[in-house]
């Protein structure tokens, strides 16, 4: 398994500890699941905004609930 040192001062390193104690985990698997949590949902972020740009650029249109159920007969309560 690779290994990557990150720097932080004595302070944070006392707060991250703290943090990984809260959580009943290792100093190591906080900083692994809090960095790749954060990356992934920046990732999903970006990879929505392409996809809905490209979407908009598409020239389909959308259609809110409410119009869907009045042309095909639902009500307000099926909502």
């Amino acid at each position: 398994m690779a290994m990557i040192t990150v720097r932080v001062s004595d302070s944070e390193k006392k707060w991250l500890q703290c943090m990984a104690d809260f959580y009943g985990i290792t100093l190591s698997d906080l900083i692994k699941k809090f960095s790749m949590e954060q990356l992934e949902d920046k990732y999903d972020k970006q990879v929505a905004q392409v996809a809905f740009k490209r979407y908009q650029e598409s020239g389909k249109e959308t259609h809110s609930m409410e119009e869907v159920f009045r042309q095909f007969g639902g009500t307000d309560e099926d909502l």
